[in-house]
């Protein structure tokens, strides 16, 4: 296909590892209207689709889902050849590891036309090392979503040194289409850019406890009763501009950013030592009065959809 022959509109999206992460995107495209086959080699994974899918659908349909969505309108394919036959747009979500990876893609891949993208949901593998052994490298890109995908809208979008700036944009196009919220990776960094950010973030939350400085349940809720709820509206270098005031960025650079960096040589790097491992998890159980993980996601998603809900009700 030419650069300037525009692409086929995506009808079918093949899932390939239909994990949590791919069961999760299933529910999420089945609710834009989405035909959708699913690939996964566990024998479980046609039941934990369906129950995804069971579960999210009230959920989805709150949030809009589109007048054409059905939650029954997928299908299972044990093989991921067979899987991607047809398909228009793929997402892999097999397990993070190259050695994983690299040979599914490097197989389905073989089995596509060039002008289908192949989306990795990979959380920090470099694109450029997943495509290495692939048929058309350039149009395998990353599409990292932020867990669940069927609720939170970032996507993630790094080409990396050998996919094309169109198939990039397309990937954008088509996350953008069924209603997320891409970004698009100038370069490649291990981590990508979220994760790299949530991880700094909580490296100093771990050295906080480490040092003895706070409780795992003050440090969580330093961050979800502060500056968490204004992260959820905007991001941190707006946040900042508007701590300066009516000078914005300009004041805040002035007048604050001394204090901010006087901090930043203090900042840890903790060893994370056995002990301080069943510290970190003594606490975050007493913190969380012991809910186990499935309550917990419960009650994640139930609050998820009420902000989505809410900040698009009030979107200026």
């Amino acid at each position: 296909m030419s650069q300037t022959e525009p692409r086929p509109a995506v009808r079918r999206v093949a899932v390939v590892g239909a994990g949590t992460i791919g069961a999760s995107w299933t529910a999420w495209f089945l609710s834009r209207g989405l035909e959708v086959v699913a690939s996964d080699p566990s024998p479980g994974a046609p039941d934990l689709i369906r129950r995804m899918v069971e579960g999210a659908w009230p959920i989805l349909q709150g949030l809009g889902a589109t007048a054409d969505a059905d939650p029954a309108r997928w299908r299972f394919e044990a093989d991921p050849v067979a899987a991607v036959a047809g398909c228009d747009f793929v997402q892999e979500s097999a397990p993070e590891r190259y050695e994983v990876k690299r040979p599914l893609l490097r197989a389905i891949t073989a089995a596509l036309p060039p002008e289908v993208v192949v989306a990795s949901s990979s959380s920090g593998l470099l694109a450029s090392r997943l495509s290495e052994e692939c048929t058309h490298p350039e149009r395998v890109v990353i599409g990292h979503p932020f867990n669940p995908p069927h609720l939170i809208p970032l996507v993630e979008v790094v080409g990396g040194a050998t996919a094309s700036a169109e198939a990039v944009r397309a990937a954008v196009a088509f996350y953008r289409a069924v209603g997320k919220r891409p970004i698009t990776l100038n370069k490649e960094v291990p981590g990508h850019l979220a994760n790299r950010l949530q991880a700094a973030l909580w490296r100093e939350a771990v050295h906080m406890v480490a040092e003895g400085v706070a409780s795992v349940a003050d440090v969580d809720a330093a961050i979800s009763e502060g500056p968490g709820l204004r992260w959820a509206l905007m991001g941190p270098h707006t946040t900042m501009h508007l701590a300066g005031g009516e000078g914005g960025m300009e004041s805040f650079m002035r007048h604050l950013m001394p204090a901010v960096t006087s901090w930043w040589p203090s900042l840890g790097n903790p060893e994370v030592t056995p002990e301080l491992q069943a510290k970190l998890i003594a606490g975050v159980a007493e913190a969380n009065g012991g809910a186990g993980t499935q309550e917990l996601a419960r009650r994640r998603d139930a609050a998820l959809a009420r902000l989505l809900a809410a900040r698009a009700s009030s979107a200026g």
